[in-house]
């Protein structure tokens, strides 16, 4: 073990018992494979005490949404879906009527494809926001009531939610976890396959991936279980909601096949590499990140952190999930937390890691 290895493991064994944190894995790679890291540490399974190792599987959460947004673009260049179309024209109108009513005006059928893709639709999210006199899906969630949310519900609690601005209003965005599930709606029109068949198609099968693969509770994957999720000191049992997640985040994978991910996605082996360009046109969604094409940016500002920091473009997810690039150092970094409580938390891993092999 270089001496390398040995600084970056003890830093994910530092964490365990910090914040919450009862596991941890992350997994550091170069655009030149000459720093290739991937370590674990902490309990992976709360009920037979099982050890996290860097090939634990675990729930990427909203990194699921790079995935998604992978196979939109690869529809796109087949053009089998058209980016500036309205979703009208790929999604029954009983299913989008009335989910965007803005100021008395109804623009539901002004959407379009990618609006949906860059969170700039103004759609309200049916998973964080409450409705008028009610509890928010999320809330729900954290007190112990599991349930699966299918795309006929997340539409009727939208529709009792107001949104946030017109479609393609400059320079606004919104994080909306329904303009996901809208893509994998028309992922499926499209295709004529459910959305774990396209993951396994475009994404899964051309990668080599053998630990990767769609949630779903009713046939579980004993195989690869994935590591257990913890809501501060408690595991957060939710397998009927994680299971109704698809295109917005029901992915289970593990940390080094999410590497794999990265390089194909930012390398142009999924979608022509030309959109890439356009995919880092960024919009604030809340402090400090904005959104892209399926795409988060990070960079603390200066008045946060003493030093200069780099960016890093990609996505995070909500079960403590991250899988970003670090183009200034060339690096690769994926890897969880397993912790619903702490969002900032794989952030700060982040710079840890980075500063660790500077």
């Amino acid at each position: 073990m270089t001496k390398q290895t040995q600084k970056l493991q003890a830093l994910l064994k530092k964490q365990i018992g910090k914040g919450n944190i009862h596991s941890i894995v992350a997994a550091l790679q170069s655009y030149d494979r000459s720093i290739d890291f991937a370590g674990a540490a902490g309990i992976a399974d709360a009920q037979t005490s099982e050890t996290m190792t860097p090939d634990t599987p675990y729930f990427i959460g909203s990194v699921t949404k790079m995935y998604t947004a992978a196979i939109v673009l690869r529809l796109h260049e087949e053009k089998r879906i058209n980016l500036d179309e309205p979703i009208s024209q790929y999604l029954l109108a009983s299913l989008t009527s009335g989910i965007h009513i803005y100021k008395d005006k109804d623009y539901s059928d002004q959407i379009k494809v990618v609006e949906l893709v860059n969170q700039s639709s103004g759609l309200a999210d049916f998973e964080a926001e409450k409705p008028q006199g009610g509890k928010s899906v999320m809330d729900d969630l954290k007190a112990g009531h599991d349930r699966s949310i299918d795309i006929v519900e997340a539409i009727e609690i939208t529709r009792s939610l107001s949104p946030h601005f017109p479609p393609h209003t400059p320079g606004k965005a919104y994080y909306s976890n329904l303009n996901y599930r809208l893509l994998g709606e028309i992922i499926e029109s499209v295709t004529e396959q459910s959305m774990a068949a396209n993951f396994v198609e475009m994404v899964f099968k051309p990668l080599g991936f053998q630990h990767t693969y769609l949630y779903d509770c009713a046939a579980p994957n004993f195989k690869d279980a994935p590591a257990t999720i913890y809501l501060k000191g408690k595991p957060a049992y939710v397998p009927k909601y994680l299971s109704s997640n698809t295109a917005d985040g029901g992915i289970v994978s593990t940390a080094p096949e999410c590497i794999i991910f990265l390089r194909a996605f930012f390398e142009g082996r999924l979608f022509h590499k030309t959109f890439l360009k356009k995919m880092m046109t960024w919009n604030p969604i809340f402090f400090p990140l904005r959104y892209g094409y399926g795409l988060m940016y990070f960079r603390l500002p200066r008045f946060v952190w003493p030093t200069p920091l780099p960016e890093f473009i990609g996505h995070s997810g909500s079960t403590g999930s991250f899988a970003f690039v670090c183009p200034l150092r060339s690096l690769y970094l994926a890897g969880t937390v397993n912790q619903i409580a702490s969002p900032a938390k794989p952030f700060f891993l982040m710079i840890d890691l980075v500063h660790r092999v500077s």
